[in-house]
């Protein structure tokens, strides 16, 4: 039997409180990193949660998710628990990578979450190769393949949504487009600026959204995973973002007018969809007061864990580097 479909509110008020818990989780790491807690390199998605949630929402726990190196946001929307991923953050051995990948290789394969990849466009082609192993097992299964507009500009973009549209693959392509590939600009780097336009020249379906918005990215990640399953090959998402922060922790970030960062702030996803539900009556002032306190609390223990977990013992560090399967902490 087919569950009902949820209500408009309730579904937008679990994405609006996916957003803010991811949010709260983000602005704590920069408390942490500024105390030297996190180590290493880290980017942050402050300002591109509608796109984790967005897309996230409409997949299944069959379905697999590969990302980027910006990827708490992904990570936490996909499920994995605040507690294991704070703990990777402080490369302790609790951690969804036992400590060894910290921020930018998040990684659990009960979730069905395949990294966390630091190399710009380096999931592309684990998507293509998941899909096509669900593909010649004639499972109905989709890969979500979160990627930046900066990796639009790799070769194995190409290759990848070439051989995705040639085989049929059941791909869903989505281009996190925050207008900026580390510091270079859009513009600077490609003569067609409209990627969704640019994907769909290999024959497979593309289409934009506006990535501030969770409800319209959930809509149209859902229309794109619906056709995938039915058998209608790679889609292709374009989701126009912003994020708020420099590109990583180390960016000085001076190649962005503050004139121009302001005025994507007044689109904050979190912001607007909360604006939404409570000219809908659907947030109240309390209730708000009472999620942040719950992700507070959230945050804390997964803190308060992560610093009280043990390092992974010296003699373990050659364990798992070729066939031995890790079972997860």
């Amino acid at each position: 039997m087919t569950a009902a479909p949820e209500p408009v509110l309730d579904r937008m008020r679990r994405l609006h409180r996916e957003m803010l818990r991811i949010r709260r989780f983000e602005e704590r790491c920069v408390e942490l990193y500024s105390a030297a807690e996190i180590r290493g390199f880290m980017h942050l998605g402050i300002g591109e949660e509608a796109v984790a949630v967005g897309v996230t929402a409409v997949l299944t726990s069959d379905d697999a998710v590969v990302s980027t190196y910006r990827e708490h946001a992904h990570a936490l929307a996909r499920g994995i628990p605040a507690t294991a991923i704070m703990a990777e953050m402080f490369g302790r051995a609790t951690g969804c990578s036992r400590g060894r990948g910290g921020s930018m290789h998040l990684f659990d394969a009960s979730a069905r979450f395949y990294g966390g990849n630091a190399i710009v466009g380096g999931g592309l082609p684990v998507a293509v190769g998941l899909a096509l192993a669900d593909r010649m097992r004639g499972l109905a299964r989709v890969t979500a393949c979160f990627f930046g507009d900066g990796a639009v500009a790799e070769g194995e973009f190409h290759e990848c949504l070439n051989l995705a549209a040639l085989w049929h693959l059941p791909v869903l392509f989505v281009c996190e487009n925050n207008r900026y590939a580390m510091g270079t600009a859009l513009e600077r780097e490609h003569a067609q600026t409209d990627l969704a336009l640019r994907a769909a020249s290999y024959g497979l379906a593309a289409w934009a959204v506006d990535g501030m918005d969770a409800p319209a990215v959930e809509q149209a990640a859902g229309r794109a995973a619906e056709a995938i399953r039915a058998g209608g090959g790679p889609y292709f998402l374009e989701a126009r973002t912003y994020r708020f922060r420099a590109h990583s922790m180390y960016d000085p970030d001076r190649y962005r007018d503050k004139a121009e960062i302001a005025d994507w702030k007044r689109h904050d996803p979190v912001a607007a969809l909360a604006a939404r539900l409570r000219a809908l009556d659907a947030l109240a002032g309390e209730d708000e007061a009472d999620l942040d306190k719950r992700i507070a609390a959230e945050i804390d223990e997964a803190v308060a864990r992560a610093s009280g977990a043990p390092l992974e013992p010296v003699e373990d560090l050659t364990r798992f580097v070729y066939s031995e399967e890790a079972a997860r902490p």
